[in-house]
């Protein structure tokens, strides 16, 4: 069994609140770091909206355009 397959089977047994609370999870852990580093909100917001959107491309793609296999 590869990493890949590995880490899809075990992705498949998430159900979307467990999804949720790891997006949860992840947004304290930022918050935590801003926290820790407060100059990070000295950055533009543009910049983070930038990431953002760049971050977005693939999710967007395989949701809307993608065919399924």
């Amino acid at each position: 069994m590869t990493l890949t397959e590995f880490f899809k089977a075990r992705t498949a047994r998430l159900n979307m609140l467990d999804i949720k609370l790891a997006q949860g999870a992840a947004m304290c852990v930022m918050v935590i770091i801003i926290k820790l580093f407060p100059d990070i909100l000295q950055i533009e917001m543009w910049w983070f909206v930038l990431v953002a959107a760049l971050l977005e491309l693939r999710p967007l793609y395989v949701f809307f355009l993608k065919k399924s296999d």
